[in-house]
Formats: C-alpha cells, sequence, structure tokens
C-alpha cells in the first residue's frame, strides 16, 4: 500500500463548466482512492462507479460525482499511488494543463510513502479478454512483460492510421500529454453546456488545415494522450495497469470502450 507522505492542495477551473475548484488530496492507509465531495457522498475510484463517459470519466454515486477524473487517475497510476483521499469543493477535477503533469509535479514534490518491506505486486489476466465492434477494438493477453500500443485514426493528416508503444523511457510525454479535440467542433460543445474551460494552454485543438492550435509537446502528443486516458480508466479496477504483466492492445477507442473492457478486466486479473 503506497500513499504520499503530506497533504496536496491544487486549485483550478474545470473543463467542462469552467468552475474554479480546490482539491486536497490526504494520506490514507484504507487501501482505497475514496472522493470525498462537499457536502455530499463520498465513494471510491472504481469502474463499478462510473456514471458516464461521452465526454469525460464521470464517477459517484446518485447524490455525489466527480467529473474528468482521467488524469488524476493516471497520475496515481504512474506514481504508484494506491491509497489516498481526495476532498473536493465542487464536483469536477481541474484541468489544469490538460495533462497528468501538474498531479505527478505535486506528488513527487511531497514524496510518497510505501512500507520498506512492500513490494510491487504484478497482475495478469487468466484469459483474453477483449471488446471488438467494428472499426473499434480493445483487446488484453497475457504475456511476460508489459506491451501497450495504441492506434487512432482521425481525419487529420497527422492522425490517419497511426499507432504509438508505451516506452517506460519516455512516459513522461505521455504524462505531459495534453486532451485534444477538432476545433471546429468547439463552438457546438460550448453551445451545449461543454468544453467551458477550454484554452490553448490546456488543449490541442486540430485545425481544418492539417495543423494545431497550439505547438505540440512531443511528436504524436495526441495519441500519447489517449494512452494517458487508458491508463486512468484501466485503473479503475484496483489494480495498477503499469504493473500488468499483458499486452494491451487498443484501436480507434475512447473512455466509454476503456470502461467496458475494465469491468469484464477486474474480474480476469491474477496476481503472479
Amino acid at each position: 500500500m503506497t500513499s504520499i507522505k503530506k497533504e496536496i492542495k491544487i486549485t483550478g477551473n474545470g473543463l467542462m463548466k469552467n468552475k474554479p475548484c480546490e482539491i486536497t488530496l490526504f494520506p490514507s492507509n484504507s487501501g482505497q482512492i475514496k472522493y470525498f465531495v462537499k457536502g455530499k457522498d463520498s465513494f471510491t475510484a472504481d469502474v463499478e462507479n462510473v456514471l458516464a463517459t461521452d465526454h469525460c470519466v464521470v464517477m459517484g454515486t446518485k447524490n455525489a460525482r466527480a467529473m474528468l477524473t482521467e488524469h488524476l487517475s493516471a497520475a496515481l497510476a504512474f506514481c504508484g499511488i494506491d491509497s489516498v483521499d481526495i476532498c473536493m469543493s465542487e464536483d469536477e477535477v481541474p484541468i489544469l494543463d490538460g495533462s497528468s503533469k501538474q498531479w505527478v509535479e505535486a506528488i513527487k514534490a511531497v514524496g510518497t510513502d510505501k512500507p520498506f518491506f512492500a513490494k510491487d505486486k504484478y497482475y495478469t489476466v487468466s484469459e483474453p479478454v477483449y471488446y471488438l465492434n467494428g472499426k473499434t477494438s480493445l483487446v488484453i493477453l497475457p504475456s511476460d512483460d508489459l506491451f501497450i500500443s495504441y492506434a487512432v485514426n482521425y481525419d487529420h493528416p497527422d492522425l490517419t492510421r497511426k499507432f504509438i508503444n508505451y516506452n517506460p523511457k519516455n512516459k513522461n510525454e505521455i504524462i505531459e500529454a495534453r486532451t485534444f479535440g477538432f476545433y471546429r467542433d468547439l463552438k457546438k460543445f460550448q453551445m451545449l453546456g461543454f468544453a467551458q474551460g477550454v484554452t490553448q494552454e490546456n488543449t490541442v485543438g486540430l485545425t481544418d488545415d492539417g495543423g494545431y492550435t497550439t505547438e505540440l509537446r512531443s511528436e504524436n502528443e495526441q495519441i500519447k494522450h489517449k494512452m494517458l486516458d487508458l491508463i486512468g480508466d484501466l485503473y479503475l479496477t484496483g489494480v495498477n495497469p503499469l504493473n500488468m504483466k499483458c499486452q494491451i492492445l487498443a484501436k480507434e477507442a475512447g473512455h466509454a470502450v476503456h470502461v467496458k473492457v475494465a469491468k469484464i478486466l477486474k474480474d480476469k486479473l491474477i496476481e503472479i
């Protein structure tokens, strides 16, 4: 069980509503990632508690919810945290810079508290887990080591039939990969009440001329963000996906598919 050594307080605006939110992470020995929304219910970060995946991952209960949890979940995975209390003043996690970078930096700044005798646990799947639907697929197979590959096919010259593979040596490029979307869709989403907090700093816009609204942090940053989302979503199985000895192959998927597969995967994971 690993937690943080000291509390962490972060403030920022939400991506969907653009409302200010203060989040405080507290050390915990519960062995769970638990959310507390001010004045409402508490709930654990578990795939069974996912309420929606339309524009982001929303977790919670009938009386409380937390929106846009995926970047924080991914940061916890990369830092090896499996026990922490997350207290929120509002129902949306701040978007910050659109990646997991600032969460990871904040956790590293206070350090992690892991018993000296504790060893990392590794898992694999008892049988193949998969979702196949037309052009979309997500397959998880047992393996001797972790291998993750993510393929996309967007109407953009840099993102047509492209894929990336996970490389621990370049994990910082995944951690800092920002959320993205087609710039032409922004006004429509905002008229529907979404994406109110989008800025050039937190979102990479794909333009109709094949360019971007901001300079990329690394090559294929958008695909790296898809992998970041996948890691955050699979983390909701209760097992850190970075400790899975599996081949994880994703093609043109998204939060909805990630979560569907995570629900199946949860019951197929075995410690090795």
